[in-house]
């Protein structure tokens, strides 16, 4: 994630975000709303940061 995105991340949610831990998907923006491809790709990627009970 480039600096420039933490930075307005933590300006917009200040200490919303104490303990928390921000996670870069490594998603290129490439695709359009609502892809089949991406929608593929966001389902894989959380579920590996998410836990499911």
């Amino acid at each position: 994630m480039e600096k420039k995105h933490m930075r307005r991340i933590r300006d917009k949610f200040g200490n919303l975000l104490d303990g928390k831990q921000i996670v870069n998907l490594d998603i290129p923006d490439v695709y359009q709303f609502m892809d089949e491809e991406l929608i593929d790709i966001l389902e894989v990627r959380v579920a590996e940061q998410i836990q499911f009970d």
